[in-house]
């Protein structure tokens, strides 16, 4: 290994700060506009359109570069796209991408030895990563993660909504957020792209856009460096193509397609409401490298253990399907309840409704896999099981709490008067999702023994390992 990069990265990690808290839009708007006025040399600050919600989108840029149609183009050098928040609910990437845009503007050298032209776009979702502030600051625990937590229905996410055209499913509705990276990626054909997702609980997974086993060791090194584990459960969709431990192929809806076309009788189309991944989009326009590293806020040491457990994968799979189904059918009937009390749509009523009409085809075709898959024949190992129990029932409270800040959200517009009737209502319903939360929630917390992990060893995993991929990348393409 090239001792001078290992010294490059080691000195990088030292300088990240000790982060008690996630930043805000606001602050990671003003910070990137300081970033441009110290540095007017070295940075430059793009606009490139206004969110959903009218939220400016901009992209800063570091490295060698000349005029371009609308965006600099890289000026003798490779092009790297990093955006953070393709999910709103996912700040980790956004911290690191805070850190390393200072990092590279005051360290040229850098810039110069990893041989791109940087394109940076903080937070590519404003509105949705705003509806998530309430935990940004902490306190870190389940529950307050839970009911301050907003994701957007898949038709709405910055990450599955690019074009795709496929056998039978057709989408070209890419939302502005969308179309601000794609704008990026048709102008300067990234050789490396860094899609900044991570996970809410577990260990530490990467995803990779090709199937380069020499780097798979590099990555799984900087988890173990930050002495944080892998996600070595059950991944996160069953058709994931693995490579090493918690190593995988980047999947695309071309991939969800093909499974739900082998495990139900419907047309898969009708059951993917988005479009595809950032990294088919960029794949179909140039020779992009992808990287992706899903990091938890919390993690239990259950998630590595591959000891053998006396219950099989298959038994372990379809019960927590089960506990599923049973936690799908309360909000359903939660849901049914407000439904006639709401006022006209929001975010959270899109995201829930969507919910409710895409999961029971997606378990369809889950169970038909669990149930036919001769993978699921062995004993399930420790990790299996935990991802199957405890992983899995603290995802299920996620969706109760955007319910219930549905309901608070209804309230609020009706001034909060419980004298009204509609209003008290939603009120019953608001308070009867957080009591089965807090219900779900004490029972969880009684079968864990989870650690907070801090954001400086999160967003120390996502800088060593994202130089690594492009350094990676550079020497690959010569």
């Amino acid at each position: 290994m090239d001792q001078t990069f290992d010294t490059l990265v080691e000195q990088a990690l030292a300088a990240v700060p000790d982060y008690k808290r996630f930043l805000t839009v606001d602050e990671l708007d003003h910070s990137s506009e300081r970033l441009a006025a110290e540095h007017p040399g070295a940075v430059s600050l793009v606009p490139l359109g206004r969110s959903t919600g009218g939220h400016p989108i901009s992209v800063v840029v570091i490295g060698p570069r000349k005029p371009g149609p609308v965006l600099p183009m890289p000026d003798g050098t490779r092009a790297a796209l990093l955006f953070g928040c393709p999910h709103p609910n996912e700040p980790i990437g956004a911290m690191m991408l805070e850190f390393l845009s200072d990092y590279l503007a005051r360290h040229p050298d850098v810039v110069r030895r990893l041989g791109y032209t940087w394109y940076i776009v903080k937070c590519a979702d404003p509105d949705g990563a705003k509806l998530n502030e309430g935990w940004f600051p902490g306190p870190f625990t389940l529950r307050n993660y839970a009911t301050n937590f907003y994701r957007p229905a898949s038709h709405e996410q910055v990450e599955w909504t690019f074009p795709i055209n496929y056998k039978t499913l057709h989408f070209d509705s890419p939302i502005p957020e969308t179309q601000a990276l794609m704008k990026i990626i048709d102008e300067v054909k990234p050789a490396f792209m860094y899609s900044l997702h991570n996970a809410g609980f577990g260990g530490v997974y990467f995803y990779i856009s090709k199937p380069y086993q020499e780097l798979c060791p590099v990555l799984q090194g900087e988890a173990a460096r930050q002495t944080l584990p892998l996600a070595l459960g059950e991944p996160e969709m069953p058709y994931a193509v693995k490579l090493a431990d918690a190593v995988y192929v980047m999947p695309s809806s071309k991939d969800s397609y093909e499974f739900l076309a082998a495990h139900t009788r419907r047309d898969p189309a009708t059951m993917i409401t988005g479009g595809t991944s950032s990294d088919d989009y960029a794949r179909s326009v140039a020779d992009t490298f992808t990287l992706v590293c899903e990091m938890p806020y919390f993690y239990d040491p259950r998630i590595d253990d591959l000891r053998p457990s006396d219950v099989s994968r298959r038994t372990v799979v379809l019960e927590g399907l089960d506990r599923a189904a049973q936690a799908y059918d309360f909000l359903k009937g939660k849901y049914e309840t407000m439904k006639d009390l709401l006022s006209g749509p929001s975010r959270f009523r899109t995201a829930i409704e969507n919910y409710l009409r895409t999961w029971p085809h997606n378990a369809e075709a889950q169970r038909d896999w669990a149930k036919t898959s001769p993978d699921l024949e062995r004993p399930a190992t420790v990790a299996e099981v935990f991802s199957n129990n405890q992983v899995n029932k603290f995802y299920r409270l996620l969706m109760l709490g955007m319910a219930a800040r549905l309901a608070a959200l209804e309230i609020g517009k009706g001034g909060g008067a419980t004298t009204d009737p509609a209003v008290a209502r939603l009120a019953k319903v608001r308070d009867e999702v957080l009591a089965e939360l807090d219900r779900r929630n004490t029972e969880l917390e009684a079968e864990l023994n989870y650690e907070v992990i801090p954001i400086r060893k999160l967003v120390s995993v996502q800088l060593a390992t994202g130089l690594r991929a492009a350094e990676f990348v550079a020497r690959k393409n010569g």
